[in-house]
């Protein structure tokens, strides 16, 4: 009777921990997936049509940039507009960084002090909805060689401490 107890102690807990390590699998892939949804049509062509509107005038139509030297800061001083084609870096940012870069600005989400740029603060201009679509669209237009490497990317930030 004891050594049947113990079994069965035994049993609870090692299907405890199995289920335990599947929840965080699942956490981790989850994670790991980011924000954006690339793959959801709904979302990408909310998206095409909210960057037609808000950010095409400035990153390009086709996501091609503003100019074709834009690491440097213009004649006013101001960064340039980048591509978020794949020759830009805009895949180079996790997708937490996107969003906060999109809604808060550039400043804020990096924590720059000496960075001018002309992008806006689209808090309260867009909802956080219309943002991730925006950048889910852009997301979408990559070639999956750097989708997959964005995607490993979001991976890795979503374990790093925050």
């Amino acid at each position: 009777m004891r050594n049947r107890s113990l079994y069965v102690t035994a049993f609870a807990a090692i299907v405890g921990l199995a289920i335990a390590a599947i929840v965080v699998m699942v956490q981790k892939d989850e994670a790991g997936a980011g924000l954006l949804k690339p793959e959801d049509r709904r979302v990408l062509a909310l998206g095409k049509t909210l960057y037609a509107a808000n950010c095409a005038s400035c990153h390009g139509v086709k996501l091609e940039g503003q100019v074709e030297d834009w690491r440097s800061p213009g004649p006013d001083g101001l960064m340039p507009a980048p591509p978020h084609d794949e020759t830009g870096h805009t895949w180079h940012h996790p997708d937490e960084l996107l969003f906060e870069i999109t809604k808060y600005g550039t400043v804020a989400a990096a924590n720059l002090k000496n960075y001018t740029s002309a992008m806006p603060i689209y808090e309260g201009v867009l909802t956080d909805t219309e943002i991730i679509a925006v950048l889910s669209y852009i997301k979408s237009t990559w070639p999956d060689e750097i989708r997959s490497r964005h995607d490993e990317m979001n991976a890795r930030y979503a374990l790093e401490p925050k």
